[in-house]
């Protein structure tokens, strides 16, 4: 036996008597969540140079929380290179100690903390129950609502009955004119609803919803910016390389460029949602819609060689995070960095400078227009519920409008 697989059975001699059986328990969960053998073992390293130093001090697993942790595990000779990884599973397993009952429990919430939370559960029942909103429309809502308290009252508990248009104002004009340019349109629509809530259950007195203004989105006025037939192919190319997750990522992109999905709606695809049979799919769109979609067979084919060849889970969502425990993903951000290395690895030019992944479904749009396709016929494959969305791409068909255009007027043309 060599002095360093010595060394590593000693360390695991340590760790395992001031751990006891939480350290087996902790590597049989992170077995449980599929972790690969070489992710284990270095969760065990960690946890291992953790134990040693904490016996050098002698500080005990009762006296072990997330800060002090952290602050442990990166005075270790295993970090090195690794510190990023070290935080990491340090506080995964501090977690895990906290969920089995052990270690120092963390600190009780502030007055505040508690304040927020429970107006937190109250607003976003309400949104659950009264208005049947979505969980990720739930989530951006409070996500407003959090960021204009801190704006008013920041430390404070604060008075929900002392807020005035005037600060509502403030608030606004803080976040619409910063650089870059704040994009969302929503801002406006998530006070509003807010201060309705607030209004109705009886915290405030005035309802201040009606005076929140709109804000401008003078981006909006331009033309939809798009990439042509070719260039999405080209893109479609890149997205198909030979990286493990190559299957899921042309998947998720092509459900993008043929279908005009929004990101989202490709998020929360189940694999249930794919009738084979029939050649369809559903696709669960905004306000808990649910629409059939034609399931093309250039889309189907991906799909069937993702499921078949590269997605390993028990869950029902479709598409899954590639690391273990393979998840559904949180959001759609990774839909806009697929795309971001997509254009990196095609040498192609964007048309903006962050081209989000909704530029496939602009594209889509714009390229059925530039071939003669009506406006009602976009409005089906977009599948929107107002024509005014839709007439955006009308701007696009410029024969069309040329069409309808007037004559312009010259010297001695008007009698």
């Amino acid at each position: 036996m060599n002095t360093q697989t010595r060394k590593t059975i000693e360390a695991f001699d340590i760790a395992n008597e001031l751990f006891g059986d939480h350290l087996l328990q902790f590597q049989q969960h992170l077995i449980n969540q599929n972790h690969a053998e070489g992710t284990i073992k270095q969760y065990i390293r960690c946890i291992t140079a953790l134990a040693e130093i904490m016996t050098a001090h002698k500080i005990a697993v009762e006296d072990l929380d997330e800060a002090q942790a952290l602050e442990l595990v990166t005075r270790t000779g295993w970090v090195k290179r690794r510190k990023i990884y070290a935080i990491f599973m340090a506080k995964c397993f501090v977690r895990f100690l906290n969920e089995q009952g052990a270690g120092k429990p963390p600190p009780p919430l502030t007055a505040k903390e508690i304040a927020r939370t429970e107006l937190r559960r109250d607003y976003e029942d309400f949104l659950r129950k009264q208005r049947g909103l979505s969980e990720s429309t739930i989530s951006h809502s409070w996500h407003f609502a959090d960021r204009f308290l801190e704006f008013c009252f920041g430390e404070e508990i604060g008075d929900l009955s002392q807020i005035t248009p005037a600060d509502i104002a403030g608030f606004l004009q803080h976040v619409t004119m910063r650089t870059p340019p704040f994009r969302n349109k929503t801002l406006s629509s998530h006070l509003r609803s807010f201060f309705r809530y607030l209004f109705q259950t009886g915290k405030i007195t005035t309802n201040l919803a009606s005076g929140i203004p709109s804000v401008a989105q003078r981006f909006g006025t331009r033309l939809p910016r798009h990439l042509i037939p070719e260039q999405v192919e080209t893109l479609l190319e890149a997205v198909r390389t030979d990286t493990p997750q190559s299957r899921r990522n042309y998947a998720m992109v092509l459900l993008l460029a043929r279908l005009g999905l929004r990101p989202p709606e490709v998020i929360a695809m189940q694999i249930d949602d794919i009738d084979w049979r029939s050649g369809e799919i559903i696709v669960r769109g905004k306000g808990d819609r649910h629409d059939r979609l034609p399931l093309l067979p250039e889309v189907g084919a991906a799909l069937a060689d993702y499921i078949r060849l590269e997605r390993v889970t028990t869950l029902r969502t479709l598409f899954i995070t590639k690391r273990p425990p393979n998840k559904p993903f949180k959001d759609s951000q990774i839909l806009n960095a697929i795309l971001k290395k997509a254009f990196s690895r095609s040498d192609l030019t964007a048309p903006v400078p962050y081209a989000g992944a909704h530029i496939l479904r602009h594209s889509l749009a714009t390229n059925l227009v530039q071939r003669g396709a009506s406006l009602e016929e976009i409005s089906d494959t977009l599948r929107h519920r107002s024509r005014a969305t839709t007439m955006h791409y009308a701007r696009m068909d410029i024969d069309g409008l040329r069409s309808i255009a007037q004559p312009w007027p010259v010297t001695g043309g008007a009698e």
